[in-house]
């Protein structure tokens, strides 16, 4: 690094002693050279950044520009921008009311085309800028914005598409003059005071019909969701109903079956015993039935002694006994029934 700056110094010495001036650029410079005398005009040569380069002061001219990424920065904000106080675009929207929009343009010099800038427009980029960029970008941006209708500033992507259409407009008008814009942003928007209220004004009753068609909408979603639920729990009563009905004609049927057959079982048996008597009645008005009481009152009074007391004063008292009566006549029955079945037989 010594020995570069002992080079540089140098030569330097020699340019003074021969007549020569030292013209440099910065690392984000390009230099352009004008002949005086010889082939008068500005040389088409571009002198790249970072370079020291000697030409004789009555011979020559010479000029920079800074090629790096420029901002030209328009807005309402004092203590900010290019310029002092409010520099935002100013215009009017198709329906004809006033607003102020704050525009960002990002710019830079396109190398090659240096000298052609210093011979049209000026010598340095705060030239180029005040006199090209400047006065196109505020005036081709205006022209796009105000196409636009003043609620559509509201609408996002109705401002995206004219910040767009304004980007391309200066690329197409400022590309041939050697002016690269690399960007175009659009900041914060503001009408005039009353039209501004009417317009806030505005936008909170459209917001607060919003809010209330949401809310509205909400409240059919929630009475929806109540219904459909009532429904449901209708029809599970209902079911629930119809179970529990189900099951009482179930165990009722069953009741009825049980008792159906109950009432056969006794109507049966006394059927069945009323028969059983009818029959016994039969047998028992016959002869057989007549011996079969006999037989039965014998039975009764068979080991009880029977006394007979006749009545009156001096009465002699007799005994009878009833024992032997009853073998008699037992004895007699069991003969004729002997003699009756024989009678049959023949």
């Amino acid at each position: 690094m010594k020995r570069t700056w002992q080079g540089v110094a140098v030569l330097v010495a020699v340019a003074a002693l021969s007549g020569c001036t030292a013209y440099s650029t910065d690392s984000t410079e390009v230099g352009v050279r004008t002949k005086k005398i010889f082939g008068a005009g500005i040389d088409p040569h571009i002198y790249p950044p970072g370079a020291t380069y000697f030409f004789a002061p009555f011979l020559s001219d010479w000029a920079t520009f800074d090629i790096k990424l420029q901002n030209l920065e328009m807005t309402s904000a004092i203590n900010r921008g290019d310029r002092q106080g409010d520099d935002a675009i100013e215009f009017k929207t198709t329906d004809g009311n006033d607003i102020r929009v704050n525009v960002t343009v990002a710019w830079r010099i396109e190398p090659e085309k240096a000298p052609h800038l210093l011979q049209r427009v000026g010598r340095s980029t705060v030239e180029i800028k005040e006199k090209l960029v400047r006065p196109a970008c505020r005036t081709y941006v205006r022209d796009v914005l105000n196409e636009l209708h003043s609620e559509e500033f509201y609408v996002s992507e109705k401002r995206f598409q004219k910040a767009q259409k304004a980007l391309e407009k200066l690329r197409s008008e400022l590309g041939p003059e050697g002016i690269i814009v690399e960007q175009m942003l659009l900041g914060e928007h503001t009408f005039n005071a009353e039209y501004q209220k009417v317009i806030q004004d505005r936008k909170l009753a459209e917001q607060n019909a919003e809010r209330l068609k949401s809310e509205a909408q909400a409240a059919e979603a929630e009475a929806q969701r109540n219904l459909e639920k009532a429904k449901g729990d209708v029809q599970a009563q209902v079911a629930k109903a119809k179970g529990e009905a189900e099951q009482i004609r179930i165990s009722a049927d069953r009741d009825f079956y049980e008792k159906e057959r109950e009432a056969k079982a006794i109507l049966a048996e006394a059927t069945a015993r009323a028969k059983s008597m009818e029959k016994q009645n039969k047998a028992m008005a016959g002869a057989g039935g007549r011996t079969a009481v006999k037989l039965r009152i014998a039975d009764a009074l068979q080991g009880k002694p029977i006394m007979i007391v006749p009545a009156g004063n001096g009465a002699s008292l007799q005994k009878l006994d009833l024992n032997r009566m009853l073998e008699s006549i037992l004895a007699q029955e069991s003969t004729r029934s002997s003699k009756r079945s024989s009678s049959d037989d023949e």
